[in-house]
């Protein structure tokens, strides 16, 4: 199959990159950033994994640097990832329009439109596709300072659902996987009694595992998975 995986070079991202290539896919990744570890895994899989360096907050171009300059639809895509994701946190009477306009370009505004061309490429090639979106356990768990980040997850995860009714009856499926807090560097920030904290709260009393989150989005990109579809899986060592 052929994937698009926005926020490839790192963390959740470059998991799920590693997962899906080990299993036979061609992925295109796009990020902002060109790490020292997605370099490396380019260079094992130089014949199946492509990258582009764009920058998501710039929604008005975001057609033209993924459509057009990097997979034009003469490529079949068979499966979206849209895993890219900035953190804006504060409390809520701190908010700051510019930053809260950032995050919601880059984790709600261009996903939608990188969706709206997904699924016309799928049109095109009669394709039966699987979309997935990667959420966060903090829109179902209330989490001091992150009311701004989750409410733009929270807009993906209703998002997913309506697409998956909207578009069902082609067979392109629409999903959201919501994973626990991960030892990922978005939360880097956070000190050891703090994710000591979070980690309590579960039943495993442990991270989620970075692994479980990117083998979930493989099956559900799967023929494995051909009747799941307008769902939220959660990967989160049983927070909720």
């Amino acid at each position: 199959m052929n994937i698009l995986v926005t926020g490839c070079s790192r963390g959740v991202g470059l998991e799920i990159c590693c997962v899906l290539l080990k299993q036979g896919h061609h992925i295109y990744g796009i990020a902002r950033s060109y790490t020292k570890e997605f370099q490396d895994l380019e260079s094992q899989y130089k014949e199946s994994l492509f990258f582009k360096s764009i920058d998501l907050s710039d929604t008005t171009n975001v057609h033209k640097n993924v459509f057009i300059d990097f997979v034009s639809n003469q490529i079949k895509i068979d499966g979206f990832v849209n895993n890219a994701a900035i953190a804006y946190d504060d409390i809520v009477t701190n908010i700051n329009i510019e930053r809260l306009q950032t995050m919601y370009a880059i984790n709600v505004f261009t996903p939608m439109i990188l969706t709206k061309y997904l699924i016309r490429n799928m049109l095109l090639h009669h394709t039966s596709g699987s979309i997935i979106h990667i959420s966060s356990i903090s829109v179902h768990t209330g989490y001091k300072g992150l009311a701004m980040y989750a409410s733009s997850k929270g807009a993906l995860e209703a998002f997913s659902k309506d697409v998956a009714r909207e578009w069902g009856g082609l067979g392109i499926r629409s999903n959201v996987v919501v994973p626990g807090f991960m030892e990922t560097a978005m939360s880097s920030t956070l000190s050891g009694e703090q994710k000591d904290r979070i980690y309590q709260r579960t039943s495993l009393k442990q991270p989620t595992d970075v692994n479980s989150v990117a083998e979930t989005v493989a099956f559900l990109l799967s023929d494995k998975a051909k009747s799941i579809t307008g769902q939220n899986i959660f990967v989160d060592s049983g927070t909720i």
